[in-house]
């Protein structure tokens, strides 16, 4: 980029960035790569008019991102998620494309998805669904568990396509498939547009066999269908929750996630304290998690965020009175869930 003339910049920004609407200030007042890499966040805001924050970040650990890839190393392999893969492909394949206008709107890639907290999904994205944001957040832990390689994460895919193995890479989809598969197909619909997919299986320590069953729809009266899920559930995910986390662990050892995460594409110290009170936001905890899983090991993230209404959102939530020990779920006979 430092070797970059000023067509080429802008060519970047219109191309590459998908920002066509930024050319004219940025023609007036970036002449070169050199100049490009130097530029601050408010450098974006007044110099080249950037008045979306999501806007703003996206081009801000793009930046970073070519700043760090001077040194030799390359571009990280988020740089490679455009906007439209995120929006269209792997909204669906988390089972929440209901949000991809709004990912789209704000421009979300790989490096802005690598970023994002539950402030953000919330504030910005209009996912307001705590389960939703739970669920895009470990889709997003997924792809960096996996380096933020879509290649490397479609052959797991498709290794597992014709065979129950290895659900923590399932679409949406495939679980559906699997519930069909499994005998259930009346009630696989109800997974549409959920947000249930294979990392909240997997990572998802409050995501049981009553969270799954309430989410197809399945009855509290319907004992026998349940104790058939709890077996084939139990089949699917019980070794995988004792043994993959290990895995998963041991694939992310080296550098601490957290460290990695604040280098390249982490938040700039212009934005710490805004986003200070992100972090303090999320520390909540309801359960206690599996040996060897900590919803905050990697990248501050916290997964918990269901306070002590269980894994799945209910609206009335504000109203019920506390639940009882045990299952999530159990607290709330009186509730009827109509929209998971």
């Amino acid at each position: 980029m430092s070797q970059w003339r000023a067509g080429t910049v802008q060519a970047w920004l219109e191309v590459v960035m998908a920002m066509p609407m930024y050319i004219r200030t940025c023609s007036e007042n970036v002449k070169s790569g050199k100049v490009l890499l130097g530029l601050t966040d408010e450098d974006l805001e007044m110099g080249l008019g950037v008045g979306s924050s999501m806007h703003r970040r996206k081009l801000r650990l793009a930046i970073e991102d070519y700043r760090d890839a001077e040194s030799g190393r390359g571009l990280s392999k988020a740089a490679e998620l455009d906007h439209h893969w995120v929006a269209k492909a792997w909204l669906s394949d988390v089972g929440l494309p209901q949000y991809s206008q709004a990912f789209q709107g704000h421009l979300v890639d790989g490096r802005v998805l690598n970023s994002l907290t539950r402030r953000d999904l919330e504030r910005y994205l209009n996912v307001s669904k705590k389960f939703h944001q739970v669920s895009l957040l470990l889709g997003i832990e997924l792809l960096h568990g996996l380096g933020f390689d879509k290649e490397a994460l479609q052959a797991r895919r498709m290794q597992c396509e014709h065979q129950s193995v290895d659900p923590l890479v399932w679409t949406s989809h495939r679980i559906m498939r699997w519930i069909r598969e499994i005998d259930l197909k009346e009630y696989a619909d109800a997974l549409q547009n959920s947000g249930v997919h294979g990392a909240v299986l997997v990572l998802d320590p409050t995501f049981n066999t009553d969270a799954m069953a309430t989410a197809l729809g399945i009855h509290s009266n319907k004992h026998m269908i349940r104790r058939h899920l709890v077996e084939e559930m139990q089949s699917l995910v019980g070794l995988v929750r004792a043994s993959g986390l290990q895995d998963y662990e041991r694939q992310n050892t080296g550098t601490p996630p957290s460290a990695r995460r604040q280098s390249s594409l982490g938040r700039p110290p212009s934005s710490s304290g805004r986003h200070a009170d992100d972090e303090g936001s999320l520390r909540r905890r309801a359960v206690k998690p599996p040996t060897g899983f900590s919803p905050k090991a990697r990248n501050g993230r916290d997964f918990s965020c269901h306070g002590s209404y269980g894994s799945l959102p209910r609206e009335a939530c504000d109203e019920t009175p506390p639940r009882s020990e045990g299952s999530p779920i159990r607290g709330y006979t009186t509730i009827e869930v109509t929209n998971v």
